[in-house]
């Protein structure tokens, strides 16, 4: 299977180290890949460099040191392989949900038409069929994350990176939108590095879990394999055995970074 997203001993730090302050090394000698078609979690302490290496992946942050490489070419700028779906939603308060959906094939000057006729197809797919005019502060949380992956998939993207796009949802919302994002993932399988701090979430959701050491100088220290069958139902799987047995062997691992990064936090605050 082809790697569609490598990274090569990939190095973030910030600053100049001038005036006496050494850099911050975010993420040090970071290799892993994710093959077209896989979906891979990575998960890690709060402060860990997770959005660090999705910025990288997407080219919006080049690599103090080390490489990236999509489909085996080397990237230096914007990752135009990628869509990435934000945390919060990226979602124009003055346009509509249909508007904000057809607006990516806009700006690649697809014709209007073309691009509202898709922008409603993609809106039916995500369950928002029949609510095209509606402006985002007329939608729940739930509707707004639906139009906003809408939004990132309506490109056809080789690659998708999420940086915790269901964190805010409430349970039974979150859950309604990792089933709908594994059926639409399920549908074409493209890439996905999905970002969480949920590894109920990550181990339902993915073929692969990396586990992301205690900043700074983060790196991964771990990697599970989730041979859980497909297609997965998240709240179902949680009760197969297999599941409990992966998740306990991820959180023996996580466990002891998490204790780290939440003494480093303590001793920053204090």
């Amino acid at each position: 299977m082809t790697d569609a997203l490598s990274f090569v001993d990939v190095t973030c730090a910030f600053g100049s180290g001038q005036a006496g302050f050494a850099p911050y090394i975010a993420v040090k000698d970071v290799s892993f890949s994710v093959r077209d078609g896989e979906f891979v979690s990575l998960v890690g302490p709060t402060g860990c460099g997770k959005s660090t290496i999705l910025n990288v992946a997407a080219g919006l942050l080049q690599p103090s040191l080390g490489q990236i490489r999509v489909f085996g070419g080397l990237i230096d700028s914007v990752n135009l392989r990628a869509g990435y779906m934000f945390q919060a939603e990226a979602l124009m308060p003055w346009r509509t949900a249909v508007q904000n959906v057809s607006a990516g094939l806009e700006f690649r000057g697809t014709p209007a038409q073309e691009a509202m006729s898709a922008a409603v197809d993609w809106l039916r797919r995500v369950g928002l069929g029949g609510f095209e005019n509606r402006y985002p502060h007329q939608m729940s949380g739930g509707m707004r994350k639906r139009c906003a992956m809408a939004q990132t998939l309506i490109l056809d993207p080789d690659i998708v990176l999420m940086d915790e796009p269901f964190s805010a949802l409430d349970v039974q919302t979150r859950q309604l939108m990792e089933n709908e994002l594994l059926s639409l993932w399920q549908a074409k399988r493209k890439a996905v590095l999905f970002i969480t701090h949920d590894l109920d979430e990550a181990i339902a959701m993915s073929d692969r879990v990396l586990v992301l050491s205690a900043g700074p100088s983060s790196h991964p220290i771990g990697e599970f394999v989730v041979d859980l069958p497909r297609p997965r139902d998240v709240a179902e799987v949680r009760s197969n055995p297999r599941f409990v047995e992966l998740h306990s062997q991820i959180w023996a691992v996580l466990r002891e970074e998490v204790l780290k990064g939440y003494a480093q936090q303590m001793t920053r605050s204090s």
